[in-house]
């Protein structure tokens, strides 16, 4: 860079139109000194090293919206930037494409590539995958902790109604909020325990009684049970469906339709009985009845509402279709290749098993799932060694995919117990800096709360304030470059 006489207007020589092409410039960022060519920045226009080589020309002004400071003597532009992340950055002026190192924050070199102006196109895909999980992770803390910051929080401006809803909506989704709550969370888990051993008990024969027909039922004590256990299940979930904040998506929810399936089929079944004799034969009212018993297995399902380990198992297993997917393809494949060869080699044995290929399926599922009834085997020598490839080759087929699966699980659960740590953490940064935000403005605060339609100066309104103040302000807006959550650690 060639500098004016004038040491207060800085300017670059303008010979010819290939002058900027041959322009040197000399970056230090963070101590780390880098000296780029014209022709590789000139590559990428809009990027904010291209905009130092015509910087120069507009003075001072100019020069520090770009930079930090700059050393005329020395002719080289200063910033106080991430070294590593810019050191990945300027991949893009040499290769076209963007890598982040191992151990470099996602979400820090996002906004490094938005200070140094590079667009995020440029980044690879396996990066760009990296930089959606921790974002993702990001929004999940931010959740977690709204969550609890307005179970803390009580606006005044909110009717009677609506507290009541919100505390019902507490009281009964989130057991750690209050004793209480952790007691009707263990009533219900119980409830439904017991409403399971009852159903199971109930097809006994010797604790079943004979009605005016003829006809087993259940024993009256265990229907006295079962009609309580159900209607729990449904004052619960009326209270649920009352205080929800947004019933639709209650509605829609996979967990509340199990619930929805595990009371229907007893309302059902009372109206078939007292209302579907006089409109239709009295065996299909049994025969109906009896099929909706059977929907009873369905209350098992909600013993997930109160169990993490279920519902984590539930989430890798979702996130394991691929792999759940190829055990399936491989089983299916041995099935029929190996239950196709047992038909033909046992059709020399006259007191074969083997009547047919479809039929021949039976025997090759439980022998490649290691299960093996005997209801079907094979009598000839080769029939025999093919059931032994067959359960080899199904014991390799089942293990493949278990390693996926298993890490799924463990990295879920990892993954859910780090969230609720750092949400827990930010709380208590929360709580630090509102408290040190009472002490320097102990006399301004009642003024500012009433403002913000709060009622006093009690902790959890002090909470919400610095919560609205650091946290999600500077999780929505994208041009704040840097927040605590996104710091490498």
């Amino acid at each position: 860079i060639k500098m004016a006489g004038d040491s207060m207007s800085p300017d670059v020589d303008t010979d010819g139109p290939g002058k900027n092409e041959e322009t040197e410039i000399v970056v230090n960022v963070g101590g780390v000194r880098q000296v780029f060519y014209g022709d590789n920045l000139n590559q990428y226009p809009e990027t904010r090293l291209a905009e130092l080589i015509n910087c120069l020309s507009g003075g001072y002004d100019s020069i520090f919206s770009l930079c930090d400071d700059y050393d005329p003597g020395k002719r080289e532009f200063y910033f106080d930037r991430d070294p590593d992340a810019f050191k990945c950055i300027i991949d893009v002026y040499y290769f076209g494409e963007i890598h982040m190192k191992k151990g470099i924050c996602p979400i820090c070199f996002k906004n490094e590539m938005e200070f140094w102006k590079v667009d995020l196109k440029f980044l690879d895909d396996c990066c760009k995958t990296h930089l959606s999980e921790k974002k993702e992770e990001l929004e999940e803390i931010a959740r977690r902790v709204q969550l609890i910051l307005d179970d803390l929080g009580v606006d005044a401006s909110e009717s009677r109604w609506k507290r009541c809803q919100k505390y019902i909506w507490k009281f009964l989704e989130k057991p750690e909020s209050s004793y209480p709550a952790r007691v009707i969370a263990v009533l219900s888990f119980l409830f439904i325990l017991i409403s399971s051993i009852v159903m199971c008990v109930g097809t006994i024969p010797d604790l079943q009684v004979v009605d005016a027909e003829g006809n087993r039922m259940e024993h009256p004590t265990l229907d006295s049970i079962e009609t309580a256990c159900i209607g729990w299940f449904t004052m619960e979930y009326v209270l649920r469906l009352i205080s929800s904040p947004n019933k639709l998506h209650f509605a829609l929810s996979f967990m509340n339709i199990v619930d929805v399936l595990a009371i229907l089929p007893f309302y059902v079944s009372l109206t078939l009985t007292h209302l579907g004799a006089k409109l239709m034969e009295l065996s299909n009212v049994q025969q109906a009845v009896q099929a909706l018993r059977i929907m009873r297995i369905a209350r098992i399902f909600k013993l997930a509402r109160h169990s993490s380990g279920l519902q984590t198992l539930t989430y890798a297993l979702k996130r394991s279709f691929k792999e759940l997917g190829l055990l399936l393809m491989y089983l299916a494949v041995g099935i029929f290749v190996f239950s196709a060869l047992g038909y033909t080699m046992e059709q020399s044995h006259p007191e074969t098993l083997f009547k047919s290929i479809p039929q021949s399926f039976w025997w090759a599922i439980i022998t490649m799932t290691t299960v093996g009834y005997g209801d079907i085997y094979p009598k000839t020598t080769l029939g025999k060694l093919n059931a032994a490839i067959s359960f080899l080759c199904g014991v390799i087929a089942i293990a493949l995919p278990i390693h996926p699966i298993i890490n799924n699980f463990v990295r879920y659960y990892n993954k859910q117990r780090v969230l609720e740590t750092a949400a827990k953490h930010e709380l208590e940064l929360m709580e630090l800096n509102s408290a040190e935000g009472k002490t320097a403005n102990s006399k301004s605060e009642p003024e500012d709360l009433v403002r913000d339609g709060k009622e006093g100066p009690f902790y959890s309104s002090r909470i919400k304030v610095s919560h609205s103040d650091t946290f999600i302000h500077l999780l929505s807006e994208e041009k704040h470059y840097r927040t605590r959550l996104q710091s490498c650690k």
